[in-house]
């Protein structure tokens, strides 16, 4: 059966309560249920830290073991060097995804350092972004 990781870095663990206005109102651990209903016949697996280098030891153990790797680095994302070494030395493909349009927030939050090493980026799609990135790892080749 194939696998697809889902990890979420710093403060996803908030999903639900922190700024429901750019994040929604539901937990991810809600949602995650949802995904396994539309997904039935694939193992998914989820995974949030905090800690930059869980979310390195993450991807470096799914390389090989899983078909791919939907990352939502969080504030990780514009500042990690470290994440995206590891992205880019994993051989599992890994496609970003944010909840919410960086485009539209603070200037700071327009740079993905990580994004250059994934296979795609989605943002802006609010929690459907996951759905639509475990589609598109399970259509590839």
């Amino acid at each position: 059966m194939e696998r697809i990781l889902i990890l979420n870095g710093p403060n996803l663990n908030l999903l639900g309560s922190r700024e429901p206005s750019v994040y929604g109102p539901r937990s991810f651990e809600d949602y995650f249920e949802e995904l396994r209903g539309m997904f039935p016949s694939i193992v998914l697996e989820y995974s949030q830290s905090n800690l930059e280098g869980e979310l390195i030891d993450a991807i470096q153990r799914a390389d090989g073991r899983v078909k791919g790797v939907v990352l939502n680095a969080g504030g990780f994302t514009h500042t990690s060097v470290a994440l995206r070494d590891a992205i880019a030395a994993a051989k599992v493909p890994v496609v970003e995804v944010h909840i919410s349009n960086l485009l539209a927030r603070e200037p700071f939050r327009h740079t993905s350092i990580t994004g250059g090493v994934c296979i795609g980026s989605i943002m802006g799609l609010g929690l459907d972004g996951y759905r639509s990135a475990i589609s598109h790892l399970l259509q590839r080749g």
